[in-house]
């Protein structure tokens, strides 16, 4: 009996017995969506979050203000201004291998556009804000350096604030009021979508930094020359640890803070972020993936019990094939390709099974579902070795039988 027959008695055995088959699969199937599954929502998760800290910019190290305490009582990140702008002067100045340094400072406002209103995140920044965070423009212009120095009111906004306020509109050149102060639109961001945590970053109305301490920001805590935050491009990521290591010690000597006093501000290398973020969902994945893996070794314990159980069923049959000519080798091969058959169809339905459901999952969260060609070829190739590994032993059993006590077996 060749190999070609082999395989087509074991598919007839598989047939005969439909139900069992299938029952049997089931181990298999699950275990292999679950790797599969596991493995391409991490994927996507690190996409989707790798996406968003890139799109805050390349080599980005952010600065904002510390924490105040009242009776011991945080007031939070940022609740303490203590940046100015003669500290991202200093900055700019003093630390090597930095390309941009940009102030900038935030506030909710109301838009108002004739009918229609919208309430939005407006960001007054220096004109080196754009180069650092890398936004594109899908028409006009950018602010520049000109409008810092006027206090101009003009205005840059997202794409979600452009469909909310100028709906089928070109908003380029028309006016636009922020909290009652009119202002000139003279350019619209191209689309960044949304994060990884649901926020959108097309919902942004980007001001001269000048014009929005005089018209906006008031007498507020991030008046005069208080700023939200200071954002540094640095000309290559492999001196994204000492700009930050150097922009810290230059802080600390501006602020006048004593050995073993706290900062007075925070620090964000964007970089560390991104590659702690995927080391941790990297991590997350293969674990939960090896949790997922332990179904596979369940389903391969189903296998072995089933096969020996149909050895047990088939000896006569096996007796008489023995009879008539058949080797044992050609017994080990039919019932090792059953339990193969088994473990490779389990497997090709568990990958259909687990793309559907990471597609689903991924479709819920909001970010895009990722399935590495390795992780189907790992899942396939595992639930094979589960086939050979646990239908070995029934098939040596099989085929060790002896012909006469075999068909003499009721």
């Amino acid at each position: 009996m060749n190999i070609m027959d082999s395989i087509i008695v074991a598919l007839q055995a598989l047939r005969a017995n439909l139900l069992r088959s299938i029952l049997t699969m089931l181990g298999i199937i699950i275990g292999v969506a679950a790797v599969v599954a596991m493995i391409a929502i991490g994927r996507g998760a690190e996409t989707s979050i790798t996406s968003f800290i890139q799109g805050l910019g390349s080599n980005v190290i952010s600065v904002s203000p510390g924490s105040s305490r009242f009776g011991g009582v945080s007031g939070g990140a940022g609740s303490r201004p203590t940046l100015t702008l003669a500290d991202a002067q200093a900055i700019r100045d003093e630390v090597n291998h930095v390309d941009v340094v940009a102030a900038s400072s935030q506030t909710m406002a109301q838009l108002i556009a004739g009918p229609m209103n919208w309430r939005s995140t407006v960001t007054g920044g220096s004109s080196g804000i754009f180069e650092a965070r890398e936004w594109e423009l899908a028409a006009g212009r950018l602010f520049s350096e000109a409008d810092q120095r006027g206090a101009t009111k003009v205005a840059v906004i997202g794409m979600t604030v452009a469909e909310n306020l100028f709906p089928g509109q070109n908003p380029v050149g028309k006016m636009m009021r922020v909290n009652r102060v009119p202002f000139r639109i003279v350019g619209v961001f191209a689309e960044k979508g949304s994060t990884a945590f649901g926020s959108d970053q097309d919902d942004v109305v980007y001001i001269p930094l000048s014009t929005a301490k005089q018209r906006l920001l008031g007498h507020g805590r991030l008046s005069g020359n208080r700023v939200g935050t200071i954002t540094i491009k640095v000309s290559d990521a492999e001196w994204m640890d000492y700009v930050e290591n150097e922009t810290r010690y230059l802080l600390r000597l501006r602020h006048k803070l004593a050995d073993g006093e706290e900062d007075d501000f925070i620090i964000r290398n964007l970089a560390q972020i991104l590659k702690t973020s995927a080391e941790t969902t990297r991590v997350l994945t293969l674990f939960l993936s090896a949790v997922a893996g332990v179904s596979l070794l369940v389903g391969g314990i189903g296998i072995m019990n089933i096969m020996l159980v149909s050895v047990t069923e088939r000896t006569r049959e096996i007796g008489l094939r023995m009879a008539v000519g058949a080797r044992s080798r050609d017994i080990l091969n039919q019932f090792l390709i059953e339990a193969l058959a088994l473990s490779l169809l389990g497997g090709a339905i568990g990958i259909v099974l687990g793309a559907l459901i990471s597609t689903t999952v991924a479709g819920l969260a909001g970010w895009p579902s990722v399935i590495p060609l390795q992780a189907v070829i790992l899942a396939f190739s595992f639930a094979a070795f589960i086939g050979i590994f646990f239908g070995l032993f029934p098939a040596q059993r099989a085929s060790r039988l002896d012909p006469i006590e075999a068909l003499r077996h009721e």
